[in-house]
């Protein structure tokens, strides 16, 4: 079963600096229907003006994971770790027993576009930690690209929960199949471009930037890109 989900109906926050759009429930946005998928809790595209950011704030008991599109991401943690994310860059920040960090824009004349991700750990408690790997545009382009795993597999970044998260940018026409094993819980999101899935269509249109899909007991799947610039995020998850 496929069910769609449009970007127009997603949640929305815009304070000047910062432009967010909340796939689920997140912040002042609250809708029972959308508390998240599988153990996905949040999925925001955030859009960042220059010199914006978020100044330091504390986490628990959440793996958050950032994916940059367009511009770099300023971080810093209570753990020492400082870093600026990239687009072809995947960084996971593992919340657990506690942990404090701020991200701003590292550019004071160009915004940063990224998506944050919550993912519910395994265990709760657990010590708080930092990963971050680059991807070469060469690993995604028209083909899947594993890019966080439970055990971090294939040079991906390790994911405390049984998830695989792929990213892939899909030129037009070109195509991508993927056969889940039985049982498994999918989203997918589409980050930049149009992608059709399973031929299926969002109010007549192929998904588009910010569309997202919940995808269960599905045998296969076939990815489509319908522009050049098309790119996702690939969810597989245990149900």
């Amino acid at each position: 079963m496929i069910t769609l989900r449009s970007a127009q109906d997603r949640g929305t926050a815009n304070f000047g600096w910062l432009d967010s759009s909340h796939s689920f429930s997140f912040g002042n946005y609250y809708d029972p229907a959308r508390m998240g998928f599988a153990s996905l809790r949040v999925i925001n595209e955030d859009k960042v003006a220059p010199g914006g950011g978020f100044p330091t704030h504390g986490h628990r008991d959440m793996e958050i994971i950032t994916y940059v599109l367009d511009g770099a991401l300023e971080h810093k943690d209570s753990i020492g770790t400082g870093s600026i994310i990239r687009p072809g860059d995947a960084q996971r920040m593992s919340a657990g027993k506690g942990i404090r960090h701020s991200e701003y824009n590292a550019s004071s004349d160009a915004p940063v576009h990224f998506l944050q991700i919550w993912i519910l750990p395994e265990a709760n408690g657990i010590e708080p930690g930092y990963e971050q790997k680059s991807f070469a545009p060469e690993e995604m382009q028209n083909q899947l690209c594993l890019i966080g795993s439970r055990e971090g597999r294939d040079g991906s970044i390790t994911i405390h929960q049984d998830v695989n998260l792929y990213a892939a940018k899909l030129s037009g026409g070109a195509s991508l199949d993927y056969r889940p094993s039985p049982g498994r819980a999918l989203w997918l999101q589409v980050a930049r471009g149009s992608i059709s899935l399973n031929g299926q269509t969002l109010s007549g249109q192929t998904l588009t930037a910010g569309d997202g899909a919940a995808i269960t007991d599905a045998e296969s799947l076939s990815l489509t890109g319908q522009s050049d610039d098309g790119e996702l995020l690939l969810f597989d998850m245990a149900a």
